[in-house]
């Protein structure tokens, strides 16, 4: 009767552990359930009334496995969480990092654009500014010709109208004549003179070098030696008339060369005038060309500067871009690798721990322990257990 007992006891014993190893079975994919597989048979097979220490090693392993497949979960969720936090900070990085090239690279298109405008503004001013000093410069040498050619045409009537006057005074007023200058003779002149030879004739005062005025005094001039004026009238209210008409030809001839005064005054005032301006304008034009020169030069330089700025913000966005694509690429991956585990993480955790707790209990029941609930479990882990099917 013991030994019969003893026999249904253990009976017992193999059909509740194999049960219990039955329910983790079904939950489990059939590639990963081997050990649970041998387990089974070590359970069911005819020699296995001599003992379960083999079994009960089996559950042990298993047990230790499980936990090993938790700690890598564990390792792996945290390698998942970190990989994908460090994955988001660098695409905000890069995200930001590409705005802010861009907002670079608009800055700069627009700084080259308005240096653009400036340059060809500085370029036309001083292309203006040349043309105005060139026109300012011949209008100054037109007024500076006019100018000359005014004071040798007033200088050649002056000098005219005072021969005319001083001729009239040698018959009319000789007290107000003045007798031309002496010729001063040349050392060959002077030695033909002294040796008993003529002295050339003089010439004739009042002539203007290159006027034709010369010509016209001496040809009057020998007209008027050859025609000498007649004698006095006899009478001396004859005479009288004559002086008084004298008077006012020379009055007239006065006044003549007083407006020639006058009028060559002004002239030469307002060429001083003219010619001070010119001056004026002149340095007024070479400081704002310097100016625009120097501006221009700048403006260059900066526009090359920033071009090459530009550039390099291209590349770097370019560079960013890339750069992006391949971590956007690389947290697809990581997404791929992670997500299901991440989602079910908790889902396998619990089941995982059913399937220890079933191990456990089935050990407790193969090692003699009084295990009255083992159906309840086995029904709470049947609940769970497919979440195991994908370990990582």
């Amino acid at each position: 009767t013991s030994l019969m007992q003893l026999t249904s006891a253990t009976s017992s014993q193999r059909t509740a552990a194999l049960n219990a190893i039955r329910v983790a079975q079904r939950h489990v994919p059939r590639e990963q359930r081997t050990s649970l597989d041998l387990l089974a048979l070590s359970l069911s097979g005819k020699g296995s009334t001599k003992g379960f220490e083999k079994v009960i090693k089996m559950c042990d392993d298993m047990v230790e496995m499980l936990k090993k497949e938790q700690v890598d979960d564990d390792n792996k969720k945290e390698y998942c969480n970190t990989q994908l936090d460090m994955t988001e900070d660098k695409l905000k990085a890069l995200d930001r990092a590409i705005s802010d090239e861009e907002a670079a690279i608009a800055s700069a298109e627009e700084g080259l654009a308005a240096l653009g405008e400036e340059l060809k503004a500085l370029e036309a001013g001083i292309k203006s500014l040349d043309k105005s000093v060139g026109e300012a410069t011949e209008q100054r040498k037109a007024e500076n010709v006019e100018y000359k050619e005014l004071m040798a045409s007033d200088s050649a009537a002056k000098q005219l109208l005072e021969f005319a006057k001083n001729r009239l005074n040698k018959f009319y007023n000789p007290k107000l004549y003045k007798p031309p200058a002496e010729q001063e003779l040349s050392a060959e002149d002077q030695i033909f003179v002294n040796n008993g030879g003529t002295p050339p004739p003089t010439e004739a005062p009042g002539g203007i070098a290159g006027t034709g005025v010369t010509a016209f005094v001496q040809i009057k001039q020998h007209s008027t030696l050859k025609d000498a004026p007649a004698p006095p009238p006899a009478t001396w209210s004859a005479y009288q008339s004559k002086s008084e008409e004298h008077n006012g030809v020379t009055a007239m001839m006065d006044l003549l060369i007083k407006d020639l005064d006058k009028e060559m005054t002004e002239a030469e005032t307002e060429e001083k005038e003219a010619q001070k301006d010119y001056e004026a304008l002149m340095a007024d034009a070479a400081s704002k060309r310097a100016s625009d020169t120097s501006s221009l030069t700048e403006k260059t330089s900066a526009k090359a500067e920033l071009e090459s700025v530009l550039e390099r913000r291209k590349e770097a966005k370019k560079d960013a871009t890339s750069e992006l694509m391949a971590v956007q690429k690389y947290m697809a991956s990581v997404h791929a690798e992670c997500s299901w585990l991440l989602q079910y993480f908790d889902v396998r955790k619990a089941a995982r721990s059913d399937e220890i707790d079933s191990l456990k209990r089935a050990k407790a029941v193969l090692s003699g322990a009084d295990y009255s609930l083992v159906q309840m479990h086995s029904s709470a882990a049947s609940s769970s257990g497919g979440f195991l099917s994908r370990r990582q």
